[in-house]
């Protein structure tokens, strides 16, 4: 019988990274799981196999992925901060391990790595010329990965997508900026600027492409990029017109659209530290930034993709945003 694959997730414990773990999961991998803290090193019944330890530890990842054909590093500093620390010495320690073990390194990738040179629309081959601090950090990621990739030592995998949401998303500009967690909106907060388009990736469908990229990377080479088209809001206003249809189906009342105070962003950012990072990513707002994703389509033949309604309402319900009406859960597509 074919030997059951192991997969590690660093970051399992967050949105992207929990996504990937549960799907890999579905798909008949082993997933192990590094998290700080007096974690079981017991498998959990049909779930995550959970090790303590710290992606900052090489010792300890490279421990985590002994037997692994596959690291998934979707770890971050929480909030946007300390990343100038933080970023750089966990991939360091993430090619390490896939070094030590011979596995593949997957990548959520982000648009930061971008500036409007580049802009509107991106594809994988678009020159990387960041204008912020954050997307040189991610650039000298990605060339690190590169560059070890390029030697033989490793091979790696980065799935690029726009702004993610999601029942499971964690941290993000639709839980954290657009609408209240926990409580039905009555609000919908717009961060772009009225008429210009931004894209957005449901975070199953991101982890999806994700699992079928990795079940063929034997097929790819040692460095492969890929870009997600997800949801394009053309002028700004379509995903909170998406919310309003969703709420109002469930029978509660239609939200009100209004723009996102970045007044108040500019006003308290001397002093929170998270809210100075934000506004340092403003630009991917105020123009368009859109993904070609022909390199994908043309490898895996689709890009999985769950309609936008639907994937909406999976979100507000996974958030508590639908109080109690009753709401279906949205899958990816399937394979």
């Amino acid at each position: 019988m074919k030997e059951q694959p192991t997969a590690l997730v660093l970051g399992a414990t967050g949105g992207i990274g929990g996504e990937v773990a549960r799907q890999l999961l579905d798909t008949g991998w082993r997933v192990r799981g590094l998290r700080r803290g007096p974690a079981a090193t017991a498998a959990n019944p049909g779930g995550i196999e959970w090790i303590s330890g710290d992606a900052l530890d090489a010792a300890a990842v490279s421990a985590a992925a002994r037997g692994c054909a596959l690291i998934v590093h979707a770890v971050n500093p929480p909030g946007y901060r300390r990343w100038s620390e933080l970023v750089l010495p966990m991939i360091d320690n993430t090619i390490a391990a896939a070094r030590a073990h011979r596995a593949n390194v997957v990548l959520p990738g982000t648009v930061y790595n971008y500036g409007p040179d580049a802009f509107p629309v991106l594809d994988e081959r678009s020159p990387q010329r960041p204008v912020t601090r954050k997307g040189a950090i991610r650039v000298e990621l990605e060339r690190r990965l590169a560059t070890a990739a390029e030697a033989g030592d490793i091979r790696v995998i980065v799935v690029r997508a726009g702004d993610f949401f999601g029942p499971r998303c964690g941290n993000s500009w639709f839980t954290q900026g657009m609408v209240k967690p926990g409580s039905v909106a009555r609000t919908v907060q717009l961060p772009g600027r009225a008429g210009v388009g931004h894209q957005f990736a449901f975070l199953p469908d991101v982890a999806r492409t994700m699992v079928e990229l990795a079940r063929r990377r034997h097929e790819l080479p040692a460095f492969a990029s890929f870009h997600m088209a997800g949801h394009w809001d053309a002028d700004g206003l379509g995903f909170g017109r998406a919310i309003q249809r969703v709420m109002t189906r469930h029978g509660l009342e239609e939200p009100r659209l209004k723009a996102f105070s970045w007044w108040m962003v500019r006003l308290l950012s001397p002093f929170v530290a998270t809210l100075r990072e934000l506004l340092e990513m403003r630009y991917l707002w105020q123009q368009e930034v859109r993904m070609d994703n022909s390199r994908l389509v043309a490898f895996l033949g689709h890009e999985p993709h769950t309609p936008l309604d639907s994937a909406i309402e999976a979100t507000l319900a996974g958030i508590g945003c639908l109080g109690g009406a009753a709401a279906t859960t949205a899958q990816p597509a399937p394979t």
